[in-house]
């Protein structure tokens, strides 16, 4: 090879390389509108948030993982995973172990910040509303290397509630909710994901848009509106009758609750990829609930019923 062929093409390498490292580097904008540039796509990702975790998933990346909060169970391989904590209390040394490309986190966790001053990069999502989620997943497929499955996800969760709406009795059509998120009586408002699946479903919230997307009420103020329906996560032990006032509760009395168990419950307050799940659980729920209320007031025999209000 003569001297000016081997100049030539070394001449075409270092030509090349800019636009080489430019097309290879991706620059990613989370819901902080903090900029965070990646030169490879990830391998080894940490995700703090069971919803970010499942969306991992769902988008085919769950073997990425290397590690997630505590509260990640789903599905149930991510089980095995070593557990770094949750958003007040992460296992520090076991993230520096882990060698993460990328952790994934809440925008609302504290520790952002000192994730970023060990010098490991940081995404953080918000996924308040379904705006949100789509966002999210479409940031996740984009992360991962491919830009278009974060929408193709979202289109079916899309369509999963559509097919949901379709399911739920005329009888429930604009019937009055109450969605409880948790003891502490937080309720999903209808600017939340779970409130905008609620009326997508051709559902109406006592809850009004001025309160705010998960206010904090009262049994008192529950009392005052009395919901057609309340949805709840079950309680076997009871606790929830000790609230003064709460036996007042019409929609109690005659039987119009919809009871949770911990893992559906889980599906209906996770802002990520089992919307769909959840539309569907919610209408499969309350259909169950009318016709025992109806079989109730018909005076039908008595029924074994295992969920607790």
């Amino acid at each position: 090879m003569s001297l000016r062929t081997i100049i030539t093409l070394l001449c075409l390498v270092l030509l090349a390389s800019p636009l080489w490292a430019a097309e290879s580097l991706r620059e990613l904008i989370d819901d902080r509108g903090r900029r965070v540039q990646f030169v490879k796509t990830p391998e080894r990702i940490i995700s703090l948030l069971p919803s970010i975790t499942e969306s991992l998933c769902a988008l085919g990346a769950c073997s990425r993982i290397v590690g997630t909060d505590r509260f990640s169970d789903f599905p149930a391989s991510v089980k095995r995973l070593p557990k770094l904590g949750d958003l007040d209390d992460l296992q520090w040394e076991q993230i520096r172990v882990l060698k993460p490309d990328v952790v994934l986190a809440s925008k609302s966790m504290r520790q952002i910040e000192r994730l970023e001053t060990l010098g490991i990069r940081v995404l953080a999502l918000d996924s308040q509303t379904h705006e949100d989620i789509r966002r999210s997943l479409r940031l996740l497929g984009t992360l991962l290397g491919d830009a278009e499955a974060g929408e193709r996800l979202w289109q079916v969760i899309d369509r999963d509630i559509a097919s949901a709406r379709a399911l739920l009795p005329d009888a429930l059509k604009q019937a009055s909710v109450y969605v409880e998120l948790g003891p502490s009586m937080h309720a999903a408002g209808p600017a939340s994901f779970l409130g905008q699946t609620v009326q997508l479903l051709g559902l109406r919230n006592v809850v009004s848009p001025s309160m705010g997307p998960f206010p904090k009420l009262s049994t008192e103020w529950l009392l005052g509106v009395q919901p057609r329906w309340l949805i709840l996560q079950s309680d076997p032990s009871g606790e929830r009758h000790k609230r003064p006032g709460w036996k007042g509760l019409s929609a109690l009395q005659e039987g119009r609750f919809c009871a949770l168990a911990p893992g559906d419950f889980d599906v209906l307050v996770r802002p990520g990829p089992r919307l769909g799940e959840a539309a569907h659980l919610l209408v499969h729920c309350l259909s169950q609930a009318a016709q025992r209320a109806h079989e109730k007031r018909a005076g039908v025999g008595p029924r074994e019923d295992r969920q607790h209000a």
